[in-house]
């Protein structure tokens, strides 16, 4: 097995088997009002979305997860017919590995046996610099993938043996990339904020993926690869640095008002999660780790567990009483516990009054 490969495997093998979930999921702190007569009828409840240009049945994304090993075409092609099944979206792992070697393809392209409404590529921020731009844009429309996310994973990165901490000229190369095909820019566990969404939308972005901390955590998972190779300095880092971040529901909150649809990622594991991303100012939720382990069971046991997401989804909207996601994004909720506390230390308690009255 090449080197990136195996790297592509052990994130996996490594995010089954080991606890590389943040401390505390952020989501748990957001809290709906229960209507007692929701004035609605559960069967005329809409969920129906649409996000760059494309119609999905429900705000769900499956977002990117693998590629580029001989695994990963089985884990694709299940969460490809699960989001076929339900008129979802679906992301692919970072093509880095196809564009090192073009033989990794079918672990990719096997998702267009399937008609998935929104199909989006990944790429890594350091790939893009360069001369690359033409090869990325040449395999999106090779893959059928109408938005391409741009992945922001630093943190990631600086405890990775093999990281790649290049940064200059990617804002640059975004601005290209965007006067080519739809750019989402991508975070994978430590969140963006409205400053640094803002630099994204300038340069020509369509949406933002938050990204936030709340889910899996890329550096434990770095943490555990580094003790397994006896580098024990960076195993050191990725424990102290296990819960970098910002909580998810901060970044959506905080990027809510760009005008861009955001996508919101970390720490998504039920439709409650779903609803309550959405409540808070997301387009769609993305939900990742919480389907791998049965990715790699069966097709069947994504459609059951995803079944369940939008189930839950719906059972939310009723008893709330909302008609359509867009009444569930109007929906009061209360924050509590540890994601309060982070709000009022990120604004201000004074300030962060004024914005949660002014949502």
């Amino acid at each position: 097995m090449k080197k990136t490969e195996k790297r592509k495997y052990d994130h996996v093998r490594i995010c089954v088997e080991k606890n590389v979930r943040a401390e505390h999921n952020y989501w748990d702190d957001v809290h709906f009002i229960h209507q007692a007569l929701p004035e609605i009828d559960y069967d005329n409840i809409s969920t129906h979305v649409e996000i760059f240009g494309k119609k999905l049945s429900y705000p769900l994304v499956i977002s990117g997860m693998t590629g580029g090993y001989e695994e990963a075409k089985k884990i694709n092609e299940n969460l490809a017919i699960a989001a076929e099944r339900f008129k979802i979206g679906l992301g692919l792992g970072s093509m880095r590995p196809l564009l090192e070697d073009s033989n990794t393809l079918e672990t990719y392209s096997v998702v267009n046996d399937y008609n998935i409404p929104l199909l989006m590529g990944n790429i890594g921020a350091p790939q893009i610099v360069g001369e690359r731009i033409d090869d990325i844009i040449s395999l999106c429309r090779d893959l059928k993938m109408g938005v391409l996310a741009v992945h922001f994973n630093y943190a990631q990165e600086i405890v990775q043996l093999e990281g790649d901490r290049h940064v200059g000229g990617v804002l640059e190369a975004i601005s290209e990339l965007a006067g080519k095909i739809a750019v989402v820019a991508k975070e994978t566990g430590s969140g963006i904020v409205k400053d640094v969404a803002e630099k994204f939308v300038s340069a020509g972005v369509g949406g933002i993926d938050v990204g936030g901390m709340s889910g899996t955590s890329f550096t434990a998972v770095e943490y555990y690869r580094a003790h397994e190779n006896g580098d024990y300095v960076r195993a050191e880092i990725g424990k102290n640095l296990w819960n970098w971040g910002i909580p998810t529901p901060v970044c959506v909150i905080d990027c809510r008002d760009l005008g861009v649809p955001l996508i919101a990622t970390g720490g998504i594991r039920c439709g409650l999660d779903v609803a309550r991303a959405i409540s808070l100012g997301a387009a769609v939720g993305g939900v990742a780790g919480e389907l791998l382990k049965f990715a790699l069971k069966s097709a069947g046991a994504v459609i059951e567990k995803t079944l369940t997401i939008l189930t839950e989804l719906k059972a939310v909207m009723f008893l709330t009483s909302a008609k359509s996601v867009v009444e569930l994004g109007r929906k009061k909720v209360i924050i509590t516990g540890r994601l309060r506390e982070w709000l009022e230390g990120y604004y201000g308690k004074d300030l962060w009054e004024r914005v949660l009255r002014e949502r």
